[in-house]
């Protein structure tokens, strides 16, 4: 089977949040039926989420995602969970372990070429913690279950992409992190993933001081470890410049259109004015991985869960990023 035939997978997510919701919505305004989707999830939660939102999403189990068909939603029954277990907007360890589960299967299928790549919808971190306290984030499970250790989070906007040189750790520890040999590795990740669409990606790299340190006046990380893999980078032949002032590089590249990308230090630096920009149409790709995994740019949203007044349009823009990586 090609890859131009295998579907994408949708991680339905944790169960209390408005990741199955949105999938539901979606289904019952006539998308992935006619589309190679599969939805990785718990085949009784989806169809009591259907009686709650009372909509009609024909659905159906599958035990091999490469016999997708048209018409029924296809579900990857992982069968952890029952309609009893369905707990809307309530924190509870059950579905945070399902949903750790559903991102773990899809990646097996993915990494075996039974699936294109994969999609998750949000998983709720504190939830998930109280089964696994280990737990990150959907990006350290699944480049672990990878076996990979060069990765970054690549958040997108438009025509704008955003990578981090740190994302879930401490401000004292992403400091720590912003070594020569990472901001490296993070903007080789970002031109080499750029490069399937553009010949020569502009990318900006962030400093990790204000004013990207300003000489020295505000600390030394930015001359020191940051400068040197600019210059190594260039040496290799990638469009890489900076460090540019944080506070003055997102207007740059957005109304001056003068950078394809921004290496940002730390989670803060990129993901603030990336949700600003497009909280509703972000989109989260994981770079450095042997498969495609893109994800929603939002969270669970217990307060809102189950209301059919989450918004839906997250889930396109992921899925088109899926399918564009993946060569579809």
């Amino acid at each position: 089977m090609t890859t131009a035939t295998r579907p994408m997978a949708i991680t339905m997510g944790d169960a209390s949040g408005v990741g199955p919701e949105i999938v539901l919505r979606r289904a019952a305004e006539g998308a992935f039926q006619t589309e190679p989707v599969v939805v990785y999830g718990d085949l009784a939660v989806l169809r009591h989420g259907a009686e709650l939102l009372g909509i009609d999403v024909p659905m159906e189990a599958i035990l091999d995602p490469r016999n997708w068909k048209a018409g029924p939603l296809q579900v990857v029954d992982i069968g952890l969970l029952g309609a009893a277990d369905h707990r809307p907007g309530v924190i509870d360890a059950a579905s945070g372990a399902a949903a750790r589960q559903y991102v773990v299967a899809a990646t097996d299928d993915a990494l075996a070429g039974r699936i294109a790549g994969i999609v998750t919808m949000p998983m709720n971190k504190e939830a998930t913690q109280l089964s696994d306290p280990g737990f990150v984030g959907h990006t350290e499970l699944i480049a672990a279950a990878c076996g990979v250790e060069r990765f970054t989070m690549m958040l997108t906007a438009g025509d704008l992409a955003v990578t981090h040189v740190s994302t879930h750790v401490s401000l004292r520890e992403a400091i720590c992190r912003v070594t020569t040999k990472r901001v490296i590795e993070v903007i080789e990740l970002t031109h080499e993933t750029l490069h399937r669409f553009l010949d020569q990606p502009r990318i900006a790299v962030c400093g990790v001081n204000p004013h990207a340190g300003e000489h020295g006046l505000f600390g030394s990380e930015d001359a020191d470890q940051i400068v040197p893999a600019i210059e190594a980078c260039r040496a290799a032949g990638i469009d890489a410049t900076g460090p540019h002032p944080a506070d003055t590089v997102f207007h740059q590249a957005v109304h001056g259109h003068r950078f394809d990308a921004i290496v940002c230090m730390y989670h803060d630096q990129g993901h603030t004015p990336m949700k600003l920009l497009a909280f509703e149409s972000g989109v989260n790709v994981t770079v450095g991985l042997p498969i495609v995994r893109t994800s929603v740019d939002h969270g669970t949203a217990f307060d809102i869960a189950w209301r059919g007044v989450a918004f839906t349009d997250s889930l396109d823009h992921a899925l088109r990023w899926a399918l564009r990586l993946a060569g579809q």
